[in-house]
């Protein structure tokens, strides 16, 4: 997986194809509710989360791959957020591929591993538009429980316990960003009321997973961002506190529907740039010593 490039005009192709038109500045036109764009009734086969390994891998198309994971809260409140994504998608990879053609996206949905029956959905990473039709089959359960958060960490266990990615070899990090509108859980649940972490992943555990340790795992393979989607008329101050226990300033960033678009491509913008500034400076380095 991973090969091709991002096309204006198959994005173009792919939303005609299902009655949408594309604008002159590259956004799906119109309105468009969350049923219209996100179709699938129950988890596509695609994206079972069960003893999968999703790799990353440089490529002669790639050879430099930058990894993205972009983790959607799939539940109630959350609809409106993910179709601007999908509305803005060719947006975000056509300024991303100006200066970053090997950038690879992965698509998960997250839920709540309490209370939903397919809290974790979880798709190859792609270069081209399949980015978009994976984007397009993730089931919206609508769920979530009383519990006053969702399992965003699971995007954290995922990322660090079932992906591969070749950037690793080469010292670089992956790039996770979730994006949600409640409370970080404090845990995640090996069983919950109709499944649970080790029955959706078929990994061997014997205890829930604790977030803390697991904030330290994800860390050394990916820079952890989280995007609080700000669209309700209140503002609960235990969502930023939960966060901001793991998450500073730079990693936790307030957007709305409107700005979500363009704080990921800043994101990605951001670390794909230090691994340039790393390279200038050490450039300008070796220039000073043949000088000196």
């Amino acid at each position: 997986m991973g090969y091709g490039n991002w096309d204006r005009a198959a994005f173009v192709k792919y939303n005609k194809a299902r009655g949408r038109k594309v604008d002159a500045d590259g956004r799906v036109a119109g309105s468009h509710t969350n049923q219209e764009i996100f179709r699938a009734r129950r988890i596509d086969p695609m994206l079972d989360p069960k003893n999968v390994i999703r790799e990353c891998c440089d490529s002669v198309d790639h050879p430099e791959t930058v990894p993205v994971i972009l983790a959607l809260d799939v539940t109630g409140s959350m609809g409106q957020a993910a179709v601007e994504v999908a509305k803005q998608l060719n947006v975000i990879m056509t300024d991303l591929y100006d200066k970053l053609p090997d950038v690879e996206f992965m698509i998960m949905g997250i839920g709540d591993l309490e209370c939903d029956d397919s809290p974790i959905q979880i798709s190859q990473f792609e270069a081209d538009i399949r980015i978009a039709d994976q984007l397009e089959r993730i089931y919206f359960e609508f769920g979530g429980g009383g519990n006053a958060y969702e399992s965003y960490t699971a995007a954290w266990y995922m990322a660090a316990r079932h992906t591969r990615l070749d950037c690793w070899k080469r010292g670089k990090k992956g790039i996770l960003i979730t994006m949600g509108d409640e409370p970080l859980n404090p845990y995640l649940p090996l069983r919950g009321l109709r499944t649970g972490l080790a029955a959706l992943t078929g990994d061997t555990l014997q205890t829930d997973v604790d977030t803390a340790p697991l904030y330290k795992e994800v860390t050394e393979k990916y820079e952890v961002y989280h995007l609080q989607v700000d669209h309700r008329a209140w503002r609960d101050p235990r969502i930023e506190r939960s966060f901001r226990k793991y998450l500073d300033a730079a990693h936790y960033r307030e957007v709305t529907t409107e700005t979500i678009a363009d704080e990921i491509t800043r994101i990605i913008r951001k670390e794909a740039g230090k691994d340039t500034e790393q390279k200038k400076g050490f450039v300008e380095h070796v220039q000073e010593l043949i000088a000196w």
